[in-house]
């Protein structure tokens, strides 16, 4: 998380010299409050993983804290989801490969889309 943080404030310079600038932070519907509270059931044995589902979580709090801040600079600040990738995370288990998370990724960067978000690798957003 601190990582994250400090990226992206070493890079806001370089960023505000952009037409249009754009900060997406790779994210997880695992970190949103809505699965937690209920998880889906295919997804529940994933529900506990307690550093990896809390850090997702925060960083969805980091993504809304700059993506409000920045928002009168004119930055688009946004969660994406890369969908459920086969990782060792996973066992493997995932429905799409690494690759195809990453072209998910890039669709999703490239749209006209609001700032201040959690974009879904099946198109619209997640709940927070």
């Amino acid at each position: 998380m601190f990582g994250v943080v400090a990226v992206t404030n070493a890079m806001l310079p370089l960023l505000r010299r952009s037409t249009a600038p754009y900060i997406a932070n790779v994210s997880s519907g695992l970190g949103t409050f809505s699965f937690l509270a209920d998880p889906d059931p295919d997804l529940r044995p994933y529900a506990n993983l307690l550093a990896y589902n809390s850090s997702k979580a925060a960083l969805n709090a980091v993504t809304l804290i700059y993506a409000n801040a920045l928002r009168d600079s004119g930055f688009t600040v946004n969660a994406v989801s890369p969908g459920f990738c086969a990782t060792d995370l996973n066992g493997h288990r995932g429905r799409l490969s690494a690759a195809e998370g990453g072209a998910s990724i890039a669709r999703q960067v490239t749209g006209d889309v609001p700032s201040g978000v959690f974009l879904s690798e099946e198109g619209g957003t997640y709940p927070w």
